[in-house]
């Protein structure tokens, strides 16, 4: 069975075989199914921005239209050289299983099948199709343990020129969680409020992975998710009046909006409502915010919530670098994403 363990994957992942021009990467980890997604185009030698060797497809598409991936597939490049269609967002769709199925029989000459799905039950349609291949490897993604955080942590560090002594790193492995994408996130948090310095310390980790006052702060963040402008603005500014840290608010609205952004991943890829999305959410939303998280979901898509996550970054970094002004900065970002959401819901979005 063409199949590797977990732990398994990264070594996969070192070298290119193509033994299996198809891949399967899947999971709950959405973050690292992406993560492990560009590696194995590096792997491939080919640009993931060139349109004409790297061709992305939908899952649902292939799905409506199953013989689209096998024409994709076949097709001769025009520049000549290899290829690689890049599937996305590929979950429970027959019709993508039956192409794949058909693909793993007839492998396309000098074109790689990249596929990334979400959390697949074993043996059953896409994930069983690839495994009983001999010619397509699966590969599954699962949240991050400790080694794996360790390596994360390392990695970060090395691109941002950074270290970090032992008590700091304690604690921030005790503070992240599974997920990669979540992970990194927090990471390049930590990085962009040490920029400048050589080491990150623990209290650079509390600043930022901390939650005190956390309710105050989620207070904003909720009235800022669904446009209401007047809340917004009275818990704003009553949490500044206390002489609050204002990058803990961005940190919050960085947090808030990736635990949306997941919710709403699995309403897109498995056609959930946002009742039903916040029913089943893990961990539990707490029972009193479950309305308004159903409000933010239906005004904030997978899309918006990436960029709005973008911006909340930058306003991390010119707030840092303009600290005189690192209020006002911060306030007219927060209010620039709350009319984001207000006119999302004047349009029914």
């Amino acid at each position: 069975m063409a199949q590797k363990k977990a732990h398994e994957v990264d070594s996969f992942l070192k070298r290119l075989d193509r033994t299996y021009p198809i891949v399967l990467l899947y999971g709950p980890d959405k973050g690292l199914v992406s993560e492990r997604a560009g590696a194995f185009i590096k792997l491939s030698g080919l640009a993931k921005d060139d349109p004409f060797a790297v061709i992305r497809v939908d899952a649902d598409d292939v799905n409506a239209e199953p013989g689209r991936l096998s024409d994709e597939a076949n097709t001769i490049s025009m520049f000549g050289g290899e290829r690689l269609i890049w599937v996305r967002n590929a979950a429970g769709q027959k019709g993508l299983a039956d192409a794949v199925a058909y693909l793993a029989k007839n492998p396309p000459a000098d074109t790689f099948i990249l596929i990334e799905a979400g959390d697949l039950k074993k043996g059953a349609g896409l994930r069983g199709t690839v495994e009983q291949s001999a010619s397509a490897m699966a590969l599954p993604c699962y949240s991050d343990d400790a080694r794996g955080i360790d390596s994360t942590i390392d990695d970060m560090l090395a691109r941002n020129r950074l270290q970090i002594t032992l008590d700091a790193r304690n604690l921030l492995k005790e503070s992240l969680g599974g997920d990669r994408l979540a992970t990194r996130a927090e990471l390049e948090k930590i990085c962009l409020y040490a920029h400048g310095r050589e080491r990150i310390t623990i209290g650079d980790v509390r600043d930022i992975i901390g939650d005190v006052s956390a309710t105050s702060y989620e207070t904003i963040v909720d009235a800022m998710m669904i446009g209401n402008m007047t809340d917004f603005t009275h818990a704003f500014d009553r949490v500044i009046g206390t002489g609050s840290s204002s990058f803990l608010i961005l940190s919050a609205a960085i947090r808030q909006f990736q635990s949306l952004q997941a919710l709403r991943y699995g309403m897109e890829s498995e056609g959930k409502n946002a009742g039903t999305a916040v029913a089943t959410a893990r961990p539990p939303i707490f029972f009193a915010r479950k309305k308004l998280v159903e409000t933010a979901l239906q005004r904030w898509t997978t899309q918006s919530c990436s960029r709005a996550i973008e911006r909340l970054q930058r306003t991390v970094l010119e707030s840092r670098r303009n600290a005189a002004l690192a209020i006002p900065v911060i306030r007219q970002s927060l209010i620039a994403l709350a009319a984001e959401a207000a006119r999302a819901g004047r349009s029914g979005r």
